[in-house]
C-alpha cells in the first residue's frame, strides 16, 4: 500500500497547482481544538478565495485528539484530507502508511526544508529522523517555554526583599535553581490581599501532559533518550545520574510551590491558574502567549516571557511542542489538498500566519529583522526553538508514552519510590517495548 501512496503523490504533482471552479472539492483538515485552529479558519478563507476549494474542518479537543485522529488514520478512514498531527506521530504515520511521502512534490514546487526552522524540519517532517525523507511540512511551531508576572517581579517592595534575601535581582530565571527561588518565593505569598503561590507545571496523567513537563526539566540535568552511538541503549542515559536529579528537582518543585489541587494540571489548567492570578509563574506551550497578551488580566505589559533556563552544567534544552501538515493517504482528494500545502507553504501566507497568532516555522519570517520585536514574545520563541527536543517519534511511541506518564506521576505526584526506581523502572519498559519490536 506504501508504494501506491508514494506513486499516487508523484502523479498529482504536475497537476498540483491552484484549481479552476470546476475541479473544486471540498476538504477536510482535521487539527485540535484551541485557538490557533480557529486562526487557521480565518486564514483559509484566503486559500478558498483563490482556489475555489471549500474548506471545513474537523477539531478535537487536545485530551482526545490522539485517541480520535491515530484511530481515524489507523482505519483508513477518510474523514480528513489533510492532518495537523503531533510531532510523535510521524513515525507511525510513515511506516504504516497514514500519509503520502512529499519529496517530490516539494521538489516539483520550489519548496525547500532549508527554508524552514531546522528543528521543525527534524521534528515534525522526517522520518526516519534526520534523512531527507518528509512526509509534512511544518505548519505549527511549539515549544514549552515560561511566562511570569512582570507587574509582580517590578514591584519595588518585592525587589527590595528578594535582593535582601538571595543577593540577586527578582528577574526572570537564568538557571532551574534561580526558578525555584522565585517560586519558593512567592509561594503563599499575600498580593493584593490574595494568596499566590509559585509556579504552574506539568503533572496530567492520562495523555502526555507529566512527560511534557518532567522532560522539559530532565533534558538540562543530563537526561538522554539513548547512547548516541549504540540506538536503543538506554541503560545510564535514561537512569544516569543527571536524569535522577532533573526527576527529584521536579518532584521538589511540585511539592513546595505548585497551589493546592494541582495534581493532574496540564494547558488548560496552567492557563486558568495564570489568569486568575494564582502563580507568579507558568510552564507552558508557546501557543497559550498570544492569549495573554490580550487578556484582562494578565496582559496589556504585565506577562513576561522566558525560554527554559539551564540546568546545574549549563545544559539547556526545551521540550519541543507543534505539528506539520500532511496529506492523508486515505484521501481521495489528494490533489487539492497538496494545493493547499502549496498554497501555505507562500511567504506572505506565512507571515499573515503569524500575525494572527499561529507561529510560522518559515525563517523568511522568523529571521526577519522585525521579527523579535513583532511580539512581546517573539525573541522567547526564537531562543526556545533554538534548543529543543522532542519525545521519542518511534511508531510505537504511545506504548512509550504511557510507560513514561505512569513512572513519572507515581514518583512526582503520588510520591511512590524514588526518582532513580522511577527513571530504573522506564529503561525496563522501554527495553521490554524495543526487544518486542526486534529492535534490540
Amino acid at each position: 500500500m506504501r508504494k501506491i501512496h508514494l506513486l499516487t503523490a508523484s502523479a498529482l504533482i504536475a497537476s498540483a497547482t491552484f484549481s479552476d471552479v470546476a475541479n473544486a472539492e471540498d476538504l477536510t483538515l482535521c487539527w485540535a481544538s484551541w485557538d490557533p485552529a480557529n486562526a487557521l479558519v480565518e486564514l483559509s478563507k484566503d486559500f478558498e478565495a483563490k482556489s475555489g476549494n471549500t474548506m471545513h474542518f474537523e477539531f478535537v479537543p487536545w485530551p482526545n485528539f490522539a485517541d480520535r485522529m491515530l484511530n481515524e488514520l489507523n482505519s483508513g478512514g477518510q474523514l480528513c484530507d489533510l492532518m495537523i498531527g503531533d510531532s510523535q506521530w510521524i513515525g507511525g504515520a510513515a511506516e504504516n502508511g497514514w500519509y503520502i511521502k512529499l519529496n517530490d512534490f516539494f521538489d516539483a514546487n520550489g519548496i525547500k526544508m532549508s527554508d524552514f526552522i531546522d528543528a521543525t524540519v527534524v521534528g515534525y517532517a522526517e522520518w526516519p529522523k534526520n534523512t531527507p525523507n518528509y512526509w509534512a511540512l511544518p505548519a505549527f511551531g511549539d515549544v514549552v517555554g515560561w511566562t511570569y508576572r512582570k507587574d509582580w517581579f517590578e514591584r519595588p517592595e518585592l525587589q527590595a526583599e528578594f535582593k535582601g534575601k538571595y543577593g540577586r535581582d527578582l528577574a526572570a530565571p537564568k538557571t532551574f535553581a534561580e526558578l525555584k527561588e522565585i517560586a519558593e518565593f512567592f509561594q503563599n505569598r499575600t498580593i493584593d490581599g490574595k494568596t499566590v503561590y509559585g509556579a504552574s507545571i506539568y503533572t496530567e496523567r492520562g495523555s502526555e501532559g507529566i512527560t511534557m513537563g518532567g522532560m522539559d526539566v530532565l533534558y538540562s540535568f543530563g537526561f538522554k533518550y539513548e547512547n548516541p552511538d549504540k540506538p536503543y541503549d538506554m541503560e545510564g542515559y535514561v537512569n544516569g545520574a543527571g536524569a535522577v536529579a532533573g526527576l527529584e528537582y521536579y518532584k521538589a518543585l511540585y511539592d513546595c510551590c505548585t497551589p493546592p489541587g494541582s495534581s493532574n494540571g496540564y494547558m488548560s489548567e496552567g492557563i486558568d491558574a495564570f489568569k486568575s492570578g494564582q502563580v507568579a509563574m507558568q510552564m507552558n506551550f508557546a501557543f497559550t502567549w498570544p492569549g495573554f497578551e490580550t487578556d484582562a488580566n494578565v496582559g496589556h505589559g504585565k506577562t513576561g516571557y522566558f525560554a527554559n533556563p539551564a540546568g546545574p552544567n549549563g545544559e539547556q534544552f526545551a521540550q519541543l511542542g507543534g505539528q506539520g501538515i500532511s496529506v492523508v493517504a486515505a484521501s481521495k482528494k489528494q490533489e487539492q489538498a497538496l494545493e493547499y500545502i502549496k498554497w501555505f507553504a507562500q511567504p506572505d501566507v506565512q507571515a499573515k500566519w503569524w500575525s494572527m497568532g499561529g507561529f510560522s516555522c518559515l525563517k523568511a519570517v522568523t529571521l526577519a529583522p522585525e521579527f523579535p520585536s513583532s511580539q512581546p514574545y517573539a525573541q522567547t520563541f526564537l531562543d526556545s526553538m533554538a534548543i529543543v527536543k522532542d519525545f521519542w517519534a518511534e511508531p510505537s511511541y504511545a506504548v512509550l508514552l504511557q510507560d513514561t506518564q505512569k513512572r513519572l506521576h507515581d514518583y512526582v505526584v503520588a510520591g511512590q519510590g524514588t526518582a532513580q526506581e522511577a527513571l530504573d523502572g522506564l529503561v525496563e519498559d522501554w527495553t521490554e517495548n524495543f526487544k518486542d519490536e526486534g529492535k534490540l
